[in-house]
């Protein structure tokens, strides 16, 4: 494919219409924007080619106009000493330079109407080209945010399965448990604490009963 070719199928391409029917584009969008480089890099070294081209027409023209100038010189200096025939060959070198000139502007003409074609054409160029970065940059957003919002979506699925479910229950059940398993204790340890004062009560009553009923004894023995 020529570079003209590629160059009118990208500037008229829909590159929205083209990603939206594309199975991958972002692979597709990468495609285009190498394509649209590589168009732009030969499309800038004709034009540079071009430029070239006219500078040196630019200097052959100006070279032949300053010959025909000189001729014409010539021919007039001839004319001054009498000289005819060489006032005729001179205004056959000048009639010759002259026409090359003329040539080479009209030639000068045409190249710079081609540059500025070019240039033209290198303009359009960028803008898409510019246009297809700017998608790209945005489908490298759009697909970081799908994939991040997959991968969300997937932790949320995996919390939600089956076997999560029963790892928490679990975990709350032996929880409970062990809430159970803390008050057993503690209602144990109170009823054995409270029999404990309760006997040494009981203990200091029996004391004093035991020193009254020795005192009346002692008392009656006297």
């Amino acid at each position: 494919m020529g570079i003209f070719t590629r160059f009118r199928d990208i500037v008229s391409s829909n590159i929205n219409a083209m990603l939206d029917k594309a199975e991958h584009p972002e692979k597709l969008i990468n495609l285009m924007i190498r394509e649209m480089e590589d168009t732009l890099v030969e499309i800038k070294a004709s034009c540079a080619g071009v430029m070239a081209n006219s500078k040196k027409i630019q200097r052959q023209m100006e070279e032949s106009s300053f010959r025909a100038k000189k001729w014409e010189d010539k021919a007039e200096l001839a004319v001054s000493k009498s000289r005819d025939d060489l006032a005729r060959e001179a205004l056959v070198e000048k009639r010759r330079f002259s026409e090359l000139a003329s040539s080479l502007e009209r030639e000068l003409t045409e190249h710079n109407a081609l540059i500025d074609q070019y240039q033209a054409d290198i303009q359009q160029l960028e803008d898409k080209l510019r246009s297809a970065r700017e998608k790209q940059r945005i489908l490298v957003q759009r697909h970081n945010h799908a994939r991040n919002k997959k991968r969300a979506q997937e932790e949320i699925r995996r919390i939600d399965s089956a076997d999560a479910v029963v790892k928490f229950e679990e975990m709350e059940n032996r929880i409970e448990r062990m809430e159970a398993e803390a008050d057993l204790v503690n209602m144990a340890r109170k009823p054995a604490l409270d029999a404990d004062f309760e006997q040494l009560m009981v203990d200091e009553d029996i004391e004093k009963e035991l020193q009254k009923l020795k005192a009346s004894m002692s008392g009656g023995a006297e």
